[in-house]
């Protein structure tokens, strides 16, 4: 199976990551374009982005500023029962990220094309983070 691995540096503590990446309020400011969900082991999120995109998730992982990770349980054909996530390690001031969406079941056009995305949604987050930077969620692949 392939895998999508990012690791990256962000000018932001571990807890900060941490919300940014399992909070819905955040959420929405750099992936989803609205999502509901508690960050607590085996809770359910609703991951919207648009009509034809209503997933859903179950939190695999949940180790409050370390690390956090859904399983995809309603999604299209390519993402069902893959995992993403996200690990931290404190840095000084800022924060080692190491981000995976594991569990693909073959080297698709699709994962190709999301590994890209994943890539330009992790540059948002950045950004949001060290900028205040808040994009559209229409304009996010565009930036």
């Amino acid at each position: 199976m392939p895998d999508i691995f990012h690791t990256f540096p962000v000018s932001a503590s571990a807890a900060r990551l941490f919300q940014a990446v399992s909070t819905p309020a955040d959420l929405d400011q750099w992936w989803t374009a609205r999502s509901l969900g508690q960050p607590a082991f085996g809770a359910e999120y609703e991951l919207w982005f648009g009509p034809e995109y209503d997933w859903r998730a179950t939190v695999s992982r949940c180790e409050p500023d370390t690390a956090f990770e859904l399983t995809i349980t309603r999604a299209d054909g390519h993402w069902l029962g893959t995992r993403v996530g996200f690990q931290f390690e404190a840095k000084g001031l800022a924060a080692e990220v190491r981000f995976h969406h594991t569990g693909w079941p073959a080297d698709t056009e699709h994962y190709r094309v999301s590994s890209y995305c994943w890539a330009m949604y992790l540059r948002i987050l950045r950004r949001y983070l060290e900028r205040g930077e808040l994009i559209p969620y229409e304009q996010r692949l565009e930036v």
